[in-house]
């Protein structure tokens, strides 16, 4: 089951998308764990938080450009989400250089890099998933 959602993940992002998603969803683990009493895997709330972040990786303007998202000109969740997330970024953030310590320097050195300016539009990676989808056809 594990395997098989990887490879659906691995066909959905890649590259620099699919680094921050497993930034985001370690973070999302450590708050759950801490929070929910739950060992392995996601509560059922956090959960839908991850998909719902994996969706809006999927879906960013920026595409694999993309900057961190306390940098982002361009913000794309909702308040209720959003709030969720950042209590889950305040509370996992320091605690990633102890249980996940390569994601959170890449992370740390991944928010320094310079903002892009919004690109005008079809880079998202959801868009160019779809254009190769119909070229192969």
């Amino acid at each position: 089951m594990v395997l098989q959602s990887q490879r659906q993940l691995d066909e959905i992002l890649s590259g620099e998308l699919l680094k921050e998603y497993k930034t985001v969803h370690a973070m999302i683990k450590i708050y759950c764990a801490k929070h929910h009493g739950v060992l392995h895997g996601l509560c059922e709330e956090c959960a839908e938080l991850s998909e719902y972040a994996k969706t809006k990786l999927d879906r960013c303007v920026f595409g694999q450009n993309k900057p961190t998202c306390n940098r982002c000109p361009v913000h794309c969740y909702r308040p209720e989400p959003k709030e969720t997330m950042r209590a889950v970024m305040r509370f996992s953030g320091p605690r990633m250089l102890f249980k996940h310590p390569l994601l959170a320097i890449r992370h740390l050195r991944h928010e320094k890099k310079e903002v892009p300016e919004v690109p005008k539009k079809n880079v998202s990676n959801r868009h160019l998933r779809k254009q190769v989808k119909s070229e192969k056809q």
